[in-house]
Formats: C-alpha cells, structure tokens, sequence
C-alpha cells in the first residue's frame, strides 16, 4: 500500500504515515521528540545518528530519510547536483563563525590579513557551511583574498560530484590538521574547537564580534534547515506545509521559554540564543524564507564567490512549493 493513500478514508484506528526522520534533539524540535507536539497528517519515525553529519552524507549519497536536517550549504551543493530532496524554511541551527578559526598564539600568525600565501586547515570538506560562513568573514570583515590562501582539507565533500577549486587540496595522510597548526606547516584551522588548549581563535574576543556584526550589518548566520524527499512531496505537495507546521510550533515553544527565562540548565546554544532575542527585540529563530531572504542571499554570493556554486540559485527553487510564503 502506498505511504499516501487517502488516510481520511480508513478507520480511525488505522495508523498515520511513519516518516523516517532524523534531527538532533535541540531546544526548538525537543517538543517533536518528547511528544508535546504532534504532526498533523502523519507521524516522524526520528532516527538518532550520533553524529549527525553522517546523516547529512546518508541523506545526499543514498536518500536515506524521508525527512533530514541538513547543513545550508550542503543542500545547496547537492541541489546543484540534481539531488531529489527539496528544502522547508525550518532553519534549526543558527550562530556566529567568528571563533571557528583558531591558531597558534606562538606563531607569527597574529591577525586574519597573516593567513594570505599561507596553508590554512578546514575540518573535513571545503562546501561545510561553519567553513563558508568563516571564510565570508575573513574576507568581509578583514579583507583577506581567499584566493591567496591554499585551504587544507582534513576530509572529502558530502557531495562526491562536487569539484573545488585549485586552491583546495587535501591534507596528507596521517596526523591531524592541529598538529600540522603546531608544527607550523598550516598557519589556522578552521572548524569546530580544537582538543590542543595551545590553539586559540584568532579572533580576538570572537563572540563580541560576531554580536558587532550582527548589531552592525545584521549578521546573523544560518547553518542548518530541513528537507523532504521529492518522491513524496511529488505524492503529496501539502507534506512540507506539514512539515513546516510541526517545527514551527515546537520552536515557538522553546521561544516562549526563551522568553520568560524558563528553561532548566541552558546550554551555551540556549545562552546564545537569548542574547540574541535581547540585542534584535525578536524571535532567534524565524523561519520562513522572506524573514531569512538578505540573509539566504548572502549566503548564496559567498558560496559562488567561493567556488561553491557556479551561479546564484533563484529562492523560489530551493523551497517546496506551499512553504514559500509561509512564516514563523
């Protein structure tokens, strides 16, 4: 029987849709886990992927879930490459890339402008969105070409198709990417905090500035969102208006909670996101496409500026159809 038949149809007790679904549990989609929101229409059957760019890889490389997170720029890689899955305007992880470049303090590298004519690292692929975001602000905030720097991959892209370009390499086999900081033979990393404590953010004070430039230019990154595989929005279009409905409203759950300081042991994500409804006077977490258009378009330059894409792709093709207008 297909997944879609007319459920309105069959008895009351006959089961919902099961859609095989995989996020990790954060403040915004904790009330899909735990139950305290429901789906109207069908059910998530979640998935727990420990680390969860492994779903990301599943997801491009083998259309394993019927409905993933998935990082930004990923998605963008593997719609370009044709992938059969199309994104809602559910933007789960948001956050400042300021800190993610780290070196060594005894080096001679002392500021973003020292990283020109040099090696820099980048954890796993060049298309990782926390790299791109990182790379904009080198170059936006502290006018460094990228062009002038070779950037040293610790992995390959999630998308096999996806080709960079000649100023991208991968790094020899064998050690890591923060010993070759330490040995001197790459000036930065950049990625997610590095084990060694001798490497530090190359950005001084890296989270006021990341609030300066949210503050100043409206700067507020997007890292993850959420898409649906075509063939079944192909069997039924109103399935991302679903999908967007259920995240939509346990996010304004965690706002609310956000709001009223009411959340038991917040996480340095939950803190973050608080200082940003204080510093905006807003919600942390919109989604929609038009409240996130300066923002997605921003994006999209960076990644053609970068090589990531070969050209800007239209707004209205990166979203399923029913979700383009709607917000929350």
């Amino acid at each position: 029987m297909d997944l879609w038949t007319n459920h309105a149809t069959f008895p009351a007790m006959m089961a919902l849709p099961q859609l095989r679904t995989v996020t990790r549990t954060q403040g915004n989609n904790e009330a899909l886990k735990t139950g305290e929101v429901t789906p109207r229409g069908f059910r998530f059957d979640f998935e727990e992927v420990p680390v969860l760019v492994h779903a990301f890889r599943r997801m491009v490389r083998g259309l394993e879930f019927d409905v993933s997170e998935m990082a930004l720029t990923t998605y963008l890689v593997a719609k370009a490459h044709g992938a059969r899955f199309t994104a809602v305007p559910v933007f789960l992880v948001r956050g400042f890339h300021h800190g993610a470049i780290f070196h060594d303090p005894a080096s001679d590298v002392r500021g973003p402008k020292d990283l020109q004519g040099r090696r820099v690292g980048v954890s796993r692929g060049y298309t990782v969105t926390t790299g791109v975001w990182a790379r904009a602000v080198l170059r936006e905030e502290y006018g460094v070409d990228l062009d002038q720097v070779t950037w040293v991959l610790s992995g390959d892209e999630h998308v096999a198709e996806y080709r960079p370009p000649a100023n991208v390499v991968p790094m020899e086999p064998g050690g890591s990417l923060e010993d070759m900081v330490l040995a001197g033979d790459l000036a930065a990393v950049i990625g997610p905090r590095p084990d060694s404590p001798a490497l530090a953010p190359l950005i001084p004070d890296s989270q006021e500035a990341g609030f300066t430039a949210l503050r100043e230019r409206g700067l507020y990154p997007i890292n993850h969102l959420i898409v649906i595989r075509d063939e079944l929005l192909e069997a039924r279009p109103e399935l991302g208006e679903l999908v967007f409905d259920a995240f939509a409203r346990a996010k304004q759950l965690y706002v609310d909670r956000l709001r009223r300081g009411a959340i038991d042991s917040p996480t340095a994500t939950d803190r973050m996101y608080r200082r940003v409804l204080e510093t905006t006077g807003t919600d942390p977490l919109p989604y929609g496409m038009e409240p996130n258009r300066a923002v997605l378009e921003e994006l999209l330059r960076h990644a053609v500026d970068q090589r990531i894409l070969d050209r800007p792709m239209p707004l209205d093709t990166l979203f399923a159809e029913g979700t383009r207008t709607l917000i929350a």
